[in-house]
């Protein structure tokens, strides 16, 4: 679960950076920094998910 949250703060940040990017005009940049949002994005909620469902 830990591991979640963390990868969490990680697309936060991804996240930031995204804008920051554009705002910027490094649309190489943008492209790396908007990918790995989705990818940390997606990673981390599905760890949460995952992981804070009751087993049967």
């Amino acid at each position: 679960m830990a591991f979640g949250i963390t990868m969490l703060v990680v697309a936060i940040l991804c996240g930031v950076a995204t804008i920051r990017e554009i705002k910027r005009r490094n649309f190489l940049g943008f492209g790396f920094a908007g990918l790995s949002l989705l990818v940390f994005g997606w990673f981390s909620i599905m760890t949460i998910f995952i992981s804070g469902a009751p087993s049967s």
